[in-house]
C-alpha cells in the first residue's frame, strides 16, 4: 500500500505526550483505539481543551505541520492508545502525487476542519451549554466515562462546576 512506508503503528500509554507545546509537529496520528486531547497551557498552569480526538480521527497540530512552526498546544493520550503515526511531509507528497489520496485529504479536511469547526464555533456562541453537552453525548455516548470531565467542560467552553450542574440535571453520572 502506498502509505505503508510513511507510517508506523505505535502504542502509547495514558498521559504520554505525543507533541509538546512549542515543538514543531512532524507527524499526524490516526487513532485506532483510545483518546487524545489537544490542550493549551497558560503561564499559571491552567489548561484549556482545544479538541478531544477519539477512534477513527486524525489528531495533529495541523498549523504547526503546515507552517513548520512550533505548536501552540500539546497533544497527549488520555487513555492507553493505539495510533498510526504518519510522517506529515511524506503524507503531503503522497497526497499531491495520488488523486485518490488527494480526494480523501480534501474530504477529511472539509468535514473535520471546516464544517465541524464552524458548527462548533456557532454552537459555543449560540447554544446553551446543556444543548452542547447533549449533542456531544449523542455523538459519543460514553465520552464521560473515557475523558476527564474537566477536559469535556473546557471543550464545551464551560467550567467543571457548570458541567456538574448540567450532568446532575440530566442525570448523567
Amino acid at each position: 500500500m502506498l502509505i505503508d512506508p510513511i507510517t508506523e503503528l505505535i502504542q502509547v500509554d495514558k498521559n504520554q505526550v505525543l507533541l509538546p507545546m512549542g515543538a514543531v509537529a512532524h507527524s499526524i496520528y490516526y487513532i485506532y483505539k483510545g483518546a487524545v486531547i489537544a490542550f493549551y497551557s497558560d503561564a499559571k498552569g491552567g489548561t484549556y481543551s482545544k479538541n478531544i480526538f477519539l477512534e477513527n480521527q486524525l489528531a495533529a497540530s495541523t498549523v504547526s505541520s503546515l507552517l513548520r512552526e512550533p505548536s501552540e498546544f500539546t497533544l497527549q493520550a488520555i487513555e492507553d492508545t493505539v495510533l498510526l503515526k504518519i510522517d506529515f511531509l511524506n503524507y503531503k507528497q503522497l497526497v499531491f502525487e495520488n488523486e485518490q489520496w488527494k480526494n480523501y485529504y480534501i474530504a477529511y479536511l472539509e468535514k473535520n476542519w471546516v464544517i465541524e469547526k464552524e458548527e462548533r464555533e456557532v454552537s459555543i456562541v449560540m447554544e446553551q451549554a446543556s444543548i452542547r453537552y447533549r449533542k456531544l453525548l449523542a455523538q459519543y455516548p460514553d465520552i464521560h466515562l473515557r475523558v476527564p470531565l474537566h477536559y469535556i467542560a473546557s471543550n464545551l467552553g464551560i467550567t467543571p462546576t457548570q458541567l456538574s450542574r448540567i450532568r446532575k440535571k440530566n442525570k448523567v453520572i
